[in-house]
């Protein structure tokens, strides 16, 4: 029963930290009293969960709150996989249904192709090209797919390989799918992400595949993040979940990208 109470704190805490990020990234500070409120813990729970994240700089604690690490916020890889766990899942469970044997796959970093690569685990023949390291650390233990990582230097934030040299180790290769995770997508200026290096990378992979497929919570519908990876017309497919807005789907439908919500 320990055991279990321990992983149930550590849950809770992983979600209160995630809240405190988000908060942080939308607003650029946050205070103790409204996260308190927020998520129904007491005042030092949320001073010690503070804390943690200063001890990690990935926040500045001020009088009452904290305020974002920097000018530019993105919320770390390993914080973003407690939120919209079950629609990740979703997501990735409608994805991997496009996907038959013999296909060359693309996947790049995010918790939602994540989510994609643990539902392809368990198919045959598959090649599949990531530059994400978290990714290629549990797939390459898999002996029936054939792995293929990029070059390039590791983005703390999102684990994975950007820059020249994994776009070089892209060039030559040919993808049947690309799976995209993205920090926004909106009828314009299309798909987005933080950080300009990786949007270029990222723009590089699809270039390379024939069907690109974006796989994004309903959290990022709609959303415009710092660089633009490409317009909505290099788009095939987009699956989100059931709570994504709806007008803006029919706006990105009328693009010419089929829609999927599970």
């Amino acid at each position: 029963m320990r055991a279990g109470g321990a992983y149930t704190r550590a849950v809770r805490q992983a979600e209160r930290l995630s809240a405190v990020l988000e908060g942080l990234s939308e607003g650029g500070s946050v205070e103790v009293a409204d996260l308190a409120e927020r998520l129904g813990v007491s005042p030092a729970t949320v001073r010690r969960d503070l804390q943690h994240l200063e001890r990690q700089r990935l926040l500045v604690r001020t009088h009452g709150g904290a305020v974002a690490h920097g000018v530019l916020y993105e919320l770390p890889l390993r914080y973003k996989g407690a939120r919209h766990q079950e629609e990740k899942r979703r997501i990735a469970t409608a994805a991997a249904e496009l996907v038959h044997e013999g296909v060359a796959i693309g996947l790049t970093g995010g918790t939602t192709t994540t989510e994609v690569a643990r539902a392809l685990v368990g198919r045959e023949r598959l090649t599949i090209v990531t530059n994400a390291l978290n990714i290629a650390s549990e797939l390459a233990v898999r002996p029936n797919l054939k792995l293929v990582v990029t070059g390039g230097v590791a983005r703390a934030e999102s684990y994975e390989l950007v820059g020249p040299l994994a776009e070089q180790s892209l060039e030559g290769l040919n993808l049947d799918f690309v799976f995209l995770g993205v920090d926004g997508i909106a009828p314009m200026p299309g798909l987005t992400t933080h950080h300009e290096v990786e949007a270029h990378t990222n723009r590089s992979l699809i270039e390379r595949a024939r069907r690109t497929v974006v796989v994004a919570d309903s959290s990022k519908i709609g959303r415009v993040a710092f660089a633009r990876i490409c317009g909505l017309d290099a788009v095939h497919d987009l699956i989100t979940d059931v709570a994504a807005d709806a007008a803006v789907l029919r706006e990105i439908e009328e693009a010419g990208v089929r829609v999927t919500a599970v």
